[in-house]
């Protein structure tokens, strides 16, 4: 059983400002602080980024209402799809130039952190965005190619996207997702209030949150030596693994809601050191089949976990330690990670969600291309790969 009061959850209600591994301001009610924070970075002009399917959601108009405060005009681009694309990215570029702006905001889940990002990365230069791929040689920037001043506030306690430049985009005539970014773009902010989480959905604190627990564990099992990741990888997994049930069945609990809140973003810090194939995978169908990322992760984490995890007895030791597991067996740690995928109501197959299984060959082919199946644990081959799409397509748990 998982105990749900071994933190000082009182500190969760509290202000905290961190400062690494970028300024962290985190707390109930930190929102209200954005047009000082503006203002503290020279700007008075902000471009608001967020996904369409959140332009009209209250946290939008709070913000906009708090920057009128300071008196800052702002501008809303809500063209950011759910797995964004370049399209998205060049109307987000072509908005930020004509309005005059001087900050981006990027408000929401991973979606709006992507794209935010990546209107970042090519507004104040000729670069196409494929040039930030992360496989590809780092373009150099000239003496007037800065990058515009960016804040990040998660609106979702998953993907982790708030600290770093990295971004996931979709590029249609390949039909792979790729991962963009410069080591030169920092978020000069990232802002966590959990009171913006309060509202999520069931649905969506499930499926972000299983995508959180799956950075934790991918992060941990990569087989980089990066002990700073690596505790923070345990740390994230102690209070996601903590929190998560609590927040989908009390979701109005604020704790609750911060534990995952800081869960995720130490999980996405962790994550700079690689992550595995369940990410492989899970990019490349949901470029196919625009697939909720959270979701799709959560669905495919058991297969890959039963493929990686048998000779890693050391490292599974430690994630149930910290998961409070008086079981640290391989199969005590997987039951428990299925028993959270099952309090939370992920589906047990990628067919559940529209994924065929005459698919399998194509993911797994391209699955390998990614960049995170070069940070798995164990080397798997083309037909390895394949045979766990069509597990997770048929039976994943």
């Amino acid at each position: 059983m998982i105990n749900f009061e071994k933190h000082d959850d009182h500190a969760l209600l509290k202000p905290q400002d961190w400062t690494f591994p970028v300024p962290i301001a985190y707390g109930p009610g930190r929102l209200s602080e954005i047009g000082k924070r503006c203002a503290d970075l020279g700007a008075q002009n902000p471009l608001i980024v967020t996904d369409k399917g959140s332009s009209d959601l209250p946290f939008i108009g709070e913000l906009k209402n708090y920057l009128a405060q300071f008196g800052m005009n702002s501008k809303l681009f809500s063209g950011i799809s759910p797995n964004p694309l370049e399209e998205d990215i060049s109307e987000g570029k072509r908005i930020y130039l004509s309005g005059g702006h001087d900050l981006v905001i990027a408000i929401g889940g991973g979606s709006a952190m992507d794209g935010g990002k990546c209107i970042c990365l090519t507004a104040n230069n000729n670069f196409n965005l494929w040039e930030f791929e992360f496989e590809k040689p780092v373009p150099e920037m000239g003496e007037n190619e800065h990058f515009p001043t960016l804040i990040t506030i998660p609106t979702t306690a998953g993907t982790g996207a708030e600290t770093e430049s990295t971004a996931m985009v979709t590029h249609k005539s390949k039909v792979m997702k790729l991962c963009v970014w410069h080591p030169k773009l920092k978020p000069s902010l990232a802002l966590l209030d959990p009171e913006l989480t309060v509202g999520l959905p069931s649905n969506l604190t499930a499926w972000t949150g299983a995508d959180a627990m799956t950075h934790a564990i991918e992060a941990f099992l990569v087989p980089e030596f990066h002990p700073l990741c690596d505790g923070l990888a345990l740390e994230g997994l102690n209070l996601i693994t903590t929190w998560l049930p609590k927040a989908i069945h009390e979701p109005e609990n604020l704790r609750a809601r911060g534990g995952m809140l800081v869960g995720s973003c130490l999980a996405g810090v962790a994550f700079l050191k690689g992550l595995g194939m369940v990410h492989a995978i899970s990019h490349m169908v949901g470029a196919e089949f625009n697939t909720q990322h959270g979701l799709t992760n959560a669905i495919i984490l058991p297969v890959v976990l039963r493929f990686n995890l048998p000779g890693m007895e050391k490292k599974v030791e430690r994630m149930a330690n910290t998961m409070g597991l008086e079981d640290t067996s391989i199969d005590c740690f997987t039951s428990e990670v299925n028993n959270i995928l099952d309090i939370v109501d992920i589906p047990k197959s990628l067919s559940q969600i529209n994924v065929p299984l005459n698919c399998s060959q194509r993911i797994a082919r391209k699955a390998l291309m990614d960049s995170a199946a070069a940070t798995n644990p164990k080397q798997a081959s083309a037909r390895q790969v394949q045979e766990l799409v069509e597990t997770a397509i048929v039976q994943a748990r």
